[in-house]
């Protein structure tokens, strides 16, 4: 049975089947788990959570009497947290992931692999040939299959983009990126793929727009701006004649500028007449293009991408975006930070057990602004440097740190 109950009363043996609160209020990574440690039991309780569900199902329920202290496990009560226990840890093992290097070459393979494809699509696309769903499911499959087996390699990988290639290796990041955001939300199988195909198929449309508008370093003008926004609707019609025919595919490919206040294009839909999958394709087109590189900007940082995305109200379903933001970590991979103790640091690895605490290079003093040997960090040890802030690199007159976190 499900039943809330207040933060203090929480204890030992507890199945917590859900957190009462913003992802920011408390420092776990999973949200359903069977608490069985001291210290989660004292961060719990030290969080800005006010409330809890528990499943007293899968573990014990709140005493009858606040303040009578609790009793020793009966028999029953410790088989039943040990039957759990070995369910949980089973699950873990099930999604445990693959270390990042290992990945990131395997990753690095189907980046390669998926963009040769995309490329020839685009090619197709142009020419009006017929694209069979069957032929671009392969790629779906790998890049899905990448992101369970790590989540953060193919993603973080993809980033490295150049002008040529960007409008290609944007089709993988945005697939990738919509993967990652489906398993967030616990679709089905059928619908991940569903919105990895989306995303993979989304921006068909700039295989009409010039490449010299494209790629042009300079600003729009306002007739050129006018060529990029048809894309979506021309996309819509190149997929269609195509032979495309998945509603969630042509959806997201006609819908993905939409915007919650109506503000988007091309059909000024607003809130709940935007369907789930244009939403998220939203936010995982954007995120893409602010964190990568282009001919006229670099690209953000993604702890800063992520903040500024969050302060445009009336852009993003914040419900969403929230599980996006979740799903990428507080500080995705390539994040650099300053450190409490004055140092730059790049992130290279996200910690399972918290968002806040992930694992750094240390690379560049700000007090004496020099660049100092690389220091690998896990923050979430006892004892470790602190995170104080977001930070840009180029701020700071650094160039590419790239070799720090996208070793493959």
């Amino acid at each position: 049975m499900l039943k809330t109950i207040a933060v203090n009363q929480v204890r030992i043996g507890m199945y917590i089947h859900e957190l009462k609160g913003p992802w920011m209020d408390h420092p776990f990574w999973r949200t359903k788990f069977v608490l069985k440690d001291e210290m989660d039991l004292l961060k719990l309780k030290g969080s800005a959570l006010k409330q809890v569900v528990i499943d007293t199902k899968r573990g014990l329920d709140v005493l009858p009497e606040p303040e009578v202290l609790a009793p020793p496990l009966t028999d029953k009560e410790l088989a039943l947290l040990e039957l759990e226990s070995q369910a949980v840890e089973e699950e873990l093992k099930q999604v445990k992931q693959a270390p990042l290097d290992s990945e990131h070459r395997k990753a690095a393979k189907i980046i390669q692999a998926s963009r040769r494809e995309i490329m020839s699509m685009f090619k197709d696309l142009r020419m009006g040939k017929v694209i069979e769903p069957e032929n671009v499911m392969p790629l779906v499959e790998e890049i899905s299959a990448s992101v369970t087996r790590n989540t953060h390699a193919l993603i973080s990988l993809v980033r490295l983009k150049t002008a040529d290639d960007y409008t290609y290796m944007h089709s993988i990041a945005v697939s990738a990126l919509m993967t990652n955001l489906a398993k967030e939300l616990k679709l089905s199988d059928i619908e991940v793929k569903q919105a990895g195909l989306a995303g993979l198929m989304h921006d068909m449309g700039k295989a009409e727009v010039p490449l010299q508008i494209l790629n042009k370093p300079g600003s729009l003008t306002d007739n050129e701006f006018d060529v990029i926004r048809q894309h979506p609707q021309n996309g819509y019609d190149m997929l269609l004649k195509a032979n495309i025919t998945d509603p969630v595919t042509l959806d997201v490919c006609l819908h993905h500028h939409e915007k919650m206040d109506g503000s988007g294009y091309p059909g000024h839909l607003s809130g709940e007449n935007i369907s789930m999958y244009a939403r998220m394709g939203a936010i995982c087109d954007v995120y893409d293009a602010i964190t990568s590189a282009r001919a006229y900007k670099p690209g953000w940082e993604p702890g800063i991408a992520l903040k500024r995305m969050a302060s445009w109200t009336g852009h993003f379903d914040p419900v969403l975006l929230e599980a996006f933001v979740k799903s990428m970590g507080i500080y995705p991979i390539g994040t650099v930070v300053m450190l409490k103790s004055g140092r730059l640091a790049v992130v290279v690895r996200q910690s399972p057990e918290s968002l806040l605490t992930p694992v750094v290079k240390a690379f560049f003093s700000t007090k004496s602004l020099v660049h100092i040997p690389v220091e690998e960090i896990d923050l979430a040890r006892p004892g470790a440097d602190e995170i104080v802030s977001n930070e840009s690199a180029v701020s700071w007159g650094i160039g590419n740190i790239e070799h720090l976190w996208a070793t493959h």
